[in-house]
């Protein structure tokens, strides 16, 4: 794996982690946005690893990440969903105002253990042993 892969990586765990101390003190806005943080960064470590580059934006990381894992069946579709599906938390936790701008708590836990399926199967696509080879 590539420096730059393994930092993405180490990044989305600290992400897990920071979700999961929001989670301790029902800070559901900072749980939500920390879940999809922790899948984005092992999306691009997904990215890096296949094309040696990496996305700019949270749409292109969402895009790349689709059309990487397009027709592969070792991905789970819930997974390959779940990046997309996330990106609505960080937007209602970073980006709406009013009474309906809070991410409850308890979509924040379910966000949360997406976020762990996430990162766990980037990592182990991306482990040596998977036999996973960059395109």
């Amino acid at each position: 794996m590539t420096p730059e892969a393994a930092g993405y990586l180490e990044k989305a765990r600290r992400c897990l982690e920071y979700a999961r101390v929001n989670l301790s003190v029902e800070l559901g806005n900072d749980a939500g946005r920390n879940a999809y943080l922790a899948a984005f960064h092992a999306a691009q470590a997904l990215i890096f690893e296949s094309t040696g580059r990496i996305a700019k934006t949270h749409q292109g990381v969402q895009a790349e990440f689709s059309r990487l894992t397009r027709g592969d069946p070792a991905i789970p579709a819930d997974l390959r969903r779940f990046l997309s599906q996330a990106y609505n938390l960080k937007a209602v936790a970073d980006y709406e105002a009013g009474p309906d701008a809070e991410v409850p708590v308890d979509r924040a836990v379910l966000a949360l253990a997406g976020a762990k399926q996430f990162v766990g199967w980037v990592e182990q696509r991306l482990s040596p042993s998977s036999g996973y080879a960059a395109s």
